[in-house]
């Protein structure tokens, strides 16, 4: 993302629910990939594949965002602008 980028995605109003989880960023290599998320309490943690997150799972993490697994259902959690 190039600065700009990321400056206006920085300054959006309304883009992070306050009650579910948001992904705020990723980094790290491509095969070690890390997020961190905004959990709906507004903790702030670093997750990778495997992690526990909003009763569940990371099953992938991707420079759009994290994949959760939970109940049997898979879904995506964007990166907001994204």
């Amino acid at each position: 993302m190039s600065n700009t980028t990321v400056a206006s995605t920085a300054t959006q109003k309304n883009v992070l629910h306050k009650h579910s989880v948001s992904v705020l960023g990723v980094f790290g290599p491509s095969a070690d990939m890390r997020a961190l998320v905004r959990l709906s309490s507004g903790r702030v943690k670093e997750v990778k594949t495997g992690s526990r997150v909003a009763s569940g799972t990371v099953v992938a993490i991707d420079e759009h965002g994290v994949m959760v697994r939970q109940s049997g259902q898979t879904r995506r959690i964007a990166i907001p602008g994204s």
